[in-house]
């Protein structure tokens, strides 16, 4: 039967999420008058409510059920917000069930959304009583349950957007899509709603950001003592700075951005930057976090402690020189204690005193060695009468020591017996025997020098003569090596070419010249790479680099090529000219500096007796590494060389001179510093001299 209920502008809806959201479902009014009920749910509220008595409303649920019973409509009281449920009030209502015909009892909760479903399915099964028997479980018990229900679909859930969320850049709407037909998201959803689903990805989402700027920083981190190391190296310059102070330094640094970005907007961890990776430069704000600090006095501390170790080295190498008691061939083990303080334990490792030690004893052993030789030729007199053997008895070595033993030099290597004994030896076999191999300075025995400055300045006649008509068929012609690293030869000799005529002739003052070319960027010891083939006689060698390491190479490759030839009589590649020019890095304004490495140029120009040119500006082309003009300075430079070693002189000018001898007698003694050279180049760099006639090495 119907049943008539008041329902005066109440709104019913049915809401399937979290409550708050009345808004987002139809609006439906309930109609006045009869309608069909099956059964009623008669809610209690126990929780402690504001200016509410508790038994008011137990008299006014009494009545209700009063009213309500007149229906003999099934009635399940409902016991609603448990979650803050006072005790008195759940016992006290548990009591008025029973004395109501002992009606059954649901303790919910909506908030927590627990027993909700029992509530009507209990009043379902008393309308229908074919249904089983619904078992009512206590609010706390069922709340334990849920619980556990929905940790696990949290976890599933969890695990889902972990699999599905990896950047931090998702958005919410995305993933929502992706995830609506997963069973993970669905059960996670109907337990706890859309919203505490989306707060849990936007939790993951925060937490791979955070992770994602953890990393940045990092790297950041790792980076900063390199670019303390590259921009502040030098602790005079910062040693008396406040932290303000070098961060205005570090601006002021030429390489100061290629190691920093100094951004707009600040921290650096809440812009765009941490989502720029391919600009792994370091956020200069990252410089006023406390890391960062930690880093610079790290690196502060370095340079101090580098600073005090460099010190402990010049301390004990004065020790060393200064100390008494180091003498030659002194064992580490009976020095220690002279000259070993705590001081150097605090700052050094032993091994590194040693090593200075073994350096410093080698020092002063030659030097006893050649005092020791001069001590020897001081008393040449002990030396006379003796066997033509020149093998000393016993007695007369005897005789030797005990004379040279009150001398100091002899003193001094008195540790080192057996060499002294040996030097003793040597000395009187040089004497009977004065050869270039049984003098004591060999192998820089001036016999020795002279004779390899005279043969590898001399050319036979007959080499003269080849050489003179290979020079006539080649007046016209510029053989040029040049030597670069990275494509750096390379590519010089495609400009070059691109300057010459079709068939490789090059204009210089007006005269046309055959121009051939040989790149080398590699091992110069190879073959495939050699300055020199059989149809390849260089002129000059262009040498180019555009950093430390390709500066590197052409100095090794020029020493190399140099030791190569060295007791060759066709030996001119230890005095070809060279050039060395710096080039420009293209496209790459960071490395070192043009004054720097213009310095390191001239270094090493002045090491190898070499020219040095200026790093060309812009070339007439695009992309040019050495202008034109440049090309031309090393061209004329070339033609001038060949001029002067008088490549094309004709053989009557020696013929003419054939009759001419100039005799020089030379006496220097082995180990002279003077160098024999500076006599004999004038002599040797004549293209008139020639072999003597007595067939000596010594003698032109």
């Amino acid at each position: 039967a119907a049943t008539k209920l008041a329902s005066a502008e109440k709104l019913m809806y049915f809401c399937t999420d979290q409550l708050g959201l009345e808004q987002d479902f139809e609006q439906k009014q309930m109609p006045d008058g009869k309608l069909l009920v099956d059964g009623f749910l008669l809610c209690i509220d126990v929780s402690r409510g504001m200016n509410r008595n508790f038994d008011d409303q137990l008299k006014f649920v009494s009545n209700l059920y009063n009213q309500l019973a007149k229906t003999k409509k099934p009635i399940v009281v409902v016991l609603t917000k448990c979650d803050e449920g006072v005790e008195r009030y759940i016992r006290d209502a548990h009591t008025f069930a029973l004395s109501k015909k002992n009606l059954q009892v649901v303790e919910t909760s909506a908030r927590s959304n627990v027993n909700i479903d029992l509530a009507f399915s209990t009043l379902v099964q008393l309308i229908d009583k074919s249904r089983g028997k619904t078992k009512i479980i206590p609010y706390f018990e069922a709340l334990k349950q849920q619980s556990q229900q929905i940790a696990a679909a949290k976890d599933k859930y969890e695990w889902l957007v972990s699999r599905i969320v990896k950047n931090h850049n998702e958005t919410w709407s995305n993933v929502n899509r992706k995830m609506q037909s997963s069973p993970e998201y669905q059960d996670y959803v109907y337990l706890e709603g859309t919203q505490k689903a989306k707060k849990l990805f936007l939790q993951h989402v925060h937490r791979l950001k955070q992770e994602h700027i953890e990393r940045r920083r990092k790297m950041y981190l790792a980076m900063l003592p390199q670019a303390f190391e590259a921009l502040i190296p030098d602790l005079d310059e910062i040693d008396h700075l406040s932290r303000v102070k070098v961060e205005k330094l570090l601006e002021t640094k030429p390489d100061f951005l290629k190691w920093f970005i100094v951004l707009e907007e600040t921290p650096w961890d809440a812009t765009s930057h941490i989502d720029n990776m391919e600009n792994e430069r370091i956020p200069f704000d990252l410089m006023e976090t406390q890391p960062a600090e930690q880093l610079y006095e790290a690196h502060l501390e370095k340079l101090r402690n580098e600073r005090k170790r460099a010190e402990m080295r010049r301390a004990f190498k004065e020790n060393l020189e200064t100390s008494p008691f180091i003498t030659p061939g002194k064992p580490w083990e009976e020095a220690r204690s002279f000259i070993m303080n705590e001081d150097f334990y605090m700052w050094l490792e032993e091994s590194i005193y040693m090593d200075i030690y073994s350096k410093h004893q080698k020092q002063i052993i030659e030097k006893a060695k050649e005092e020791f030789q001069e001590l020897l030729l001081e008393y040449s007199e002990l030396f006379y009468e003796l066997e033509l053997d020149a093998k000393p008895s016993k007695e007369k070595m005897g005789v030797i020591q005990d004379v040279l033993g009150e001398e100091q030099r002899f003193k001094a290597l008195q540790k080192l017996q057996a060499e002294r004994d040996a030097l003793i030896l040597k000395h009187i076999h040089f004497v009977y025997h004065p050869t270039k191999e049984t003098c004591p300075s060999c192998p820089v025995c001036v016999d020795s020098k002279i004779e390899h400055l005279i043969s590898s300045r001399f050319i036979r006649p007959s080499e003269r003569n080849q050489k003179n008509l290979l020079s006539d068929s080649n007046i016209d012609r510029i053989n040029l090596v040049i030597l670069g690293k990275d494509g750096l030869a390379r590519e010089l000799a495609n400009e070059i070419r691109a300057l010459c005529t079709n068939d490789d002739k090059y204009v210089i003052e007006g005269k046309m010249y055959e121009l051939s070319l040989r790149p080398i960027e590699g091992n110069v010891r190879l073959p495939v790479n050699s300055f020199q083939t059989p149809t390849f006689q260089p002129h000059g060698c262009l040498c180019l680099y555009n950093s430390k390491e390709s500066l590197s190479y052409v100095v090794e490759s020029i020493e190399k090529s140099r030791e190569s030839t060295i007791g060759r009589r066709d030996n001119h590649l230890v005095h070809l000219p060279l050039t060395l020019i710096l080039v420009n890095k293209r496209g790459d304004t960071s490395g070192e500096t043009l004054h720097s490495l213009i310095q390191q140029g001239q270094q090493i120009a002045s090491k190898l007796q070499c020219v040095f040119l200026d790093p060309a500006s812009a070339g007439i082309g695009y992309g040019r590494n050495i202008n034109e003009k440049q090309i031309s300075q090393v061209l004329k430079g070339l033609l001038d060389s060949k001029r002067n070693l008088n490549l094309v002189s004709s053989t009557s000018s020696i013929k003419d001179l054939a009759d001419v001898d100039l005799r020089i007698v030379m006496c220097l003694m082995c180990g002279d510093p003077f160098n024999a050279d500076d006599i004999l180049l004038p002599i040797l760099q004549s293209q008139t001299y020639r072999p003597s006639q007595c067939g000596s090495s010594s003698s032109v």
